[in-house]
């Protein structure tokens, strides 16, 4: 802060020293620069199913090429699921969260330290591509390899790696993959994610990003190409990241036939039926099958495997390109997912390429499974009816959602590679600002819980010392959904709605979205293409929305109505009105005020109030009339002029959105742009003219600026009922019509 203690050039202060120095590699305008460079890893990855023992068995061959400018002496890689391994750190950090998501009698059977142990990446074999082996060291959810000799610039290093691991129970053992069991049929689903040793970034504004997995804040990797071969049973289907090359033998005839219809259907057809799904859970076979896949340029890969799914296709064109959009999901999803999932699916790909980038993949997946993630080409959902078949409006609300979501995460970040691990706001939130333009676009009556402005504000009336910056460090956040999702996604809608207008929003986020396709953006390049964009200085509303935690609090503190005398003179018609402190309400007359009880401390100002007042603006009002031109004065004769003052009691400057209420009725929305507080943050005085007599005034009607009080925003003063009294009067109405009517009585009477 450049003036503290000032009440001005603090909230508009440039934000250049909290953001990274502009260089050849990011630039002062938020584009890559001509020397950008990133890594890239190309792996070819066979895995093996054991489904009697819930064991994956994989091998990996791994080329990674060392395009930046430096020679490296080691790598790093994730082995994600050693965060199931007993001697995790996160069995001590992550307290209560297995826990939270256990039945009783799953708590009942866990066994000695957690029932984890068995649990994590046992690395069987690592050697270079000569089958030498390597030196290597695990550090929790981090492996790094010593490179047998310096990888410089522009060289590749071929490696391969066999490893395993338990499969975990992804209900009770939190960690993003596992299975999940049912116990009607006798069968698991399998989501296997996050499974394989994957190379981290190494990058240009922070060297090798090594920060540990968590189960919470997720990750960023390196783009490159992927072989995937997954063998399992020979009556499972599989949901995975690509395209796969092998239909034609892993799937029956009349399946096959399925999909070659689904590459021109309108309307999902069923590649497996249901009939084939719950015929398949009868039994279980002992038979093998390999299904391939292909993905091109992705920055990670994962799948579902399971003889109990439904799996339903259909073509959808996006900007003149085909994409597959599929769904599998188990009987338990079957009347939701069959009415909707697919459709949505190609929805959310509609509304995000038209907000964003053009989606580039050939196929995108909807997967029911219990627990919502995101893969390139592959989301996790949830969303399943009751037994009977029937669902509930929330239920199938909160199935679309959620696919649009994890769908929507296919563009944040697994093309805009954003990294969760740091800030987890830049995938999170940007994604939940499309999800809310997607819903609203699907219907707009849908119940959006994130970007809708008002829903951010009991949030934002916490205390001081239970809020924290948006850009807060990702694991460190407490409150993930509150704060990374709903204040980032709602800071958009506001600079979208209100500060920036469409227009110049929109180009300038699908400019970022542009410029950050396939590489690893950092906040300074999205705030700084925001503005280099638009043109629009949005220095204010960085500092005080990411990177502070004040809320929106603007205050009508008085207002004075003037009308113009035909000598040019300004008159008050009507009293006006000046806010009455409460220590003035409640100050007890019977004990008396010096000025009474002493007399003779009473002068000509007692008698006249606010004569200096007065007597400076009749002077005003002289001057004023010697010089006004006389022909000119008369079109203001009968104007209204209201001077409204307003003070900053949040801290967070905002526009000013006033709502005129005049006397025949009307209503009339003026916003007052943000720079009205540049040279005074705390209070400004503003005049406003009016062809009509206004008896009331309103600041954020419409709530769009997330304004956490209404009562010192509305002229006359009316007192708002809170939460508490709003229930009391809800109860009262659900007792009777009498007591009912009470409650309505006295709503009034604040009124």
């Amino acid at each position: 802060m450049s003036n503290p203690g000032s009440n001005h050039g603090n909230r508009f202060e440039e934000l250049n020293y909290l953001l990274a120095t502009p260089n050849e590699y990011r630039t002062a305008s938020g584009a890559p620069g001509p020397r950008y460079w990133q890594q890239r890893a190309d792996y070819d990855i066979a895995v093996e199913l054991d489904e009697p023992n819930n064991v994956l068995k994989g091998t990996e061959t791994v080329t990674y090429y060392n395009n930046s400018p430096n020679p490296l002496s080691y790598i790093w890689l994730q082995v994600d699921e050693n965060f199931h391994n007993p001697k995790s750190e996160s069995n001590y950090t992550n307290t209560g969260r297995i826990e939270s998501r256990m039945t009783d009698a799953q708590l009942a059977n866990l066994e000695p330290a957690r029932k984890l142990q068995g649990y994590g990446v046992n690395i069987t074999r690592a050697t270079d591509g000569a089958m030498r082996p390597l030196k290597y060291t695990i550090n929790q959810t981090m492996m790094r390899i010593d490179l047998p000799n310096t990888l410089n610039p522009g060289q590749r290093f071929v490696f391969k790696i066999d490893w395993n691991f338990k499969i975990p129970d992804k209900l009770t053992r939190y960690g993003r993959g596992g299975y999940e069991y049912f116990a009607d049929d006798d069968n698991n689903l399998y989501s296997i994610s996050q499974f394989y040793p994957r190379m981290a970034v190494y990058s240009d504004f922070q060297g090798w990003q090594t920060l540990q997995f968590t189960g919470g804040a997720e990750f960023a990797l390196t783009f490159g190409n992927y072989k995937l071969s997954i063998t399992v049973p020979a009556d499972h289907i599989v949901a995975s990241t690509g395209e796969c090359q092998n239909y034609s033998s892993v799937l029956t005839s009349t399946q096959y036939k399925r999909w070659q219809q689904a590459q021109t259907a309108k309307q999902p057809i069923e590649i497996v039926t249901l009939d084939e799904a719950l015929k398949a859970s009868q039994s279980k076979s002992t038979a093998k099958k390999t299904w391939v896949y292909k993905a091109e340029n992705v920055r990670d890969v994962a799948f579902n495997t399971s003889r109990r799914l439904v799996w339903d296709a259909m073509a959808t064109n996006i900007e003149g390109k085909k994409i597959m959009a599929m769904s599998y999901y188990g009987k338990e999803a079957y009347p939701l997912y069959r009415k909707y999932s697919t459709k949505v699916v190609a929805h959310t790909l509609k509304s995000y390429s038209k907000h964003s980038v053009v989606y580039p993949y050939p196929v995108a997946i909807s997967v029911e499974a219990a627990i919502g993630m995101e893969y390139p080409m592959l989301a996790m959902n949830f969303g399943r009816a009751e037994k009977d078949g029937t669902y509930s409006e929330a239920t199938k609300n909160g199935a679309i959602g959620v696919i649009i979501h994890e769908v929507g995460h296919n563009f944040f970040p697994m093309i805009v590679n954003s990294d969760e691990r740091q800030y987890w706001w830049m995938d999170e939130g940007l994604n939940s600002f499309l999800q809310f333009l997607a819903e609203q676009e699907f219907d707009i009556n849908f119940p959006s819980n994130r970007g809708p402005v008002h829903k951010i504000i009991d949030y934002m009336r916490l205390p001081k010392d239970r809020l924290e910056p948006i850009m807060t460090k990702g694991d460190v956040v407490t409150n993930v959904g509150s704060n990374a999702y709903g204040k980032a996604s709602t800071g958009l809608n506001i600079l979208r709605e209100t500060v920036m207008g469409r227009e110049l929003f929109d180009f300038a986020f699908k400019e970022y979205s542009k410029r950050w396709a396939f590489k690893h953006p950092t906040p300074a390049d999205f705030f700084r293409t925001m503005e280099d964009a638009s043109g629009v200085d949005l220095d204010w509303f960085w500092r005080g929305w990411f990177f502070g935690t004040d809320p929106v609090d603007l205050s009508i503190d008085s207002v004075k109505w003037f009308k113009l005398d035909p000598d040019g003179a300004m008159r008050s018609p009507a009293a006006n009105f000046e806010p009455t402190y409460l220590t003035r309400n409640r100050l007890d007359s019977s004990l008396g005020q010096a000025v009474d009880d002493d007399t003779t401390l009473r002068d000509f100002y007692y008698y006249n109030r606010s004569a200096d007042a007065r007597n400076l603006n009749e002077a005003r009002n002289r001057e004023s009339a010697a010089v006004a031109d006389k022909a000119n004065e008369s079109k203001w004769l009968n104007k209204n002029f209201y001077q409204l003052s307003f003070s900053n009691k949040g801290g967070m400057v905002m526009p000013i959105v006033i709502e005129w209420t005049f006397k025949d009725g009307t209503k009339e929305v003026e916003r007052v742009p943000v720079m009205v507080w540049r040279h005074n943050e705390n209070q400004v005085t503003k005049v406003f003219i009016k062809d009509k007599e206004v008896t009331a005034i309103k600041l954020d009607p419409y709530k769009e600026t997330a304004d956490i009080n209404d009562e010192n925003g509305m002229w006359p003063v009316k007192e708002v009922p809170n939460r508490f009294e709003l229930f009391k009067q809800a109860q009262a109405a659900g007792r009777g019509q009498s007591a009912g009517g009470n409650a309505m009585q006295r709503a009034q009477q604040r009124q």
